[in-house]
């Protein structure tokens, strides 16, 4: 194991500590201010499908993406936690019957398996809605200007023209909605899977106020870590063991969903890896050692097992 990588292993460690306890505390039962009650069942489902779970990749790439600017650990874990939330309930919603129809998550229940799909839907509605609640606060950056800069790129990231429209790009691929679709699979993973992930690199931008190099810089790499995500996702449903997964294998295959294995061959999608990596590392170029960890995060991305 490198120095890069051991020191990778040992901070997302950390940063996936860091994040439960915040999450804990902000999915606490303390009210506040302007708020009248926090209900225990909404709670609880919160609570349920947000902590104990996951790497915590996404708070992860705000947090070494904003280190790299000397941005506080503090501020950079609060838009980390929001883009968790946004996260937590997208996998709530996609999981419901309406959607991908799926009793496993990370090797437990889905929620709304074990509560209802009215619970569930609720507690991701929950979880979006407070992701704009923590993305606003003033502990975040002194700036409101930058905070209203975070906000609108996490709306973007997440929404219409991000992840919701790619979600809905997806299904109409799987002929929901009547004939297939014809899926450009590129741009509709760029949008389902690699906006949020993208929106924690340029977070780290955003925060510490970049200059528009150092911007687009972490904007090729975001784009690049994203795509390089979802190819590994996409292998993984072919080469992956469900245990391993905690979720079944296969999904994608048994649904006739359009992969990037399906267009590229196994073979072709682990070249498309090696390449997205080589423009990872040639995007982190301008930060010097300093973006050794975020260059190690792509390697760990592409190279995962679950």
């Amino acid at each position: 194991m490198t120095t890069a990588t051991a020191e990778f292993a040992k901070r997302l460690d950390q940063t996936a500590e860091d994040t439960e306890a915040l999450l804990a505390k902000l999915l606490s039962d303390e009210l506040l201010p302007d708020e009248i009650a926090r209900p225990k069942r909404l709670m609880d489902a919160m609570r349920y499908s947000s902590l104990n779970g996951g790497k915590r990749l996404r708070p992860f790439v705000v947090v070494e993406s904003s280190a790299v600017f000397g941005v506080p650990h503090e501020a950079a874990l609060l838009v980390g936690a929001a883009l968790e939330c946004i996260h937590c309930y997208s996998l709530i919603h996609d999981d419901l019957p309406a959607m991908d129809n799926s009793d496993l998550r990370r090797g437990r229940p889905t929620l709304h398996k074990k509560t209802d799909d009215a619970t569930a839907i609720l507690a991701g509605d929950g979880l979006l809605t407070l992701a704009f609640d923590i993305v606003t606060r003033d502990e975040i950056h002194k700036d409101a200007n930058v905070r209203l800069l975070l906000t609108r790129a996490l709306a973007r990231a997440s929404g219409i023209g991000g992840m919701v429209g790619g979600q809905i790009l997806d299904l109409a691929g799987e002929g929901r909605f009547g004939d297939r679709e014809p899926v450009d699979v590129a741009k509709l993973q760029q949008m389902k899977t690699g906006a949020l992930l993208r929106y924690g690199c340029i977070a780290g931008a955003i925060l510490g106020q970049s200059s528009p190099k150092e911007y687009q810089a972490l904007d090729d790499y975001g784009r690049a870590l994203g795509e390089a995500f979802q190819i590994a996702d996409d292998l993984l449903d072919v080469e992956g063991d469900a245990a391993a997964l905690g979720k079944p294998a296969g999904a994608d295959a048994a649904l006739g969903k359009t992969t990037f294995v399906t267009q590229l061959g196994i073979d072709g999608a682990k070249q498309r890896v090696r390449d997205l990596l080589a423009r990872a590392d040639s995007a982190l170029s301008i930060f010097g050692t300093k973006g050794d960890v975020l260059r190690a995060a792509a390697r760990f991305v592409a190279e995962r097992k679950n």
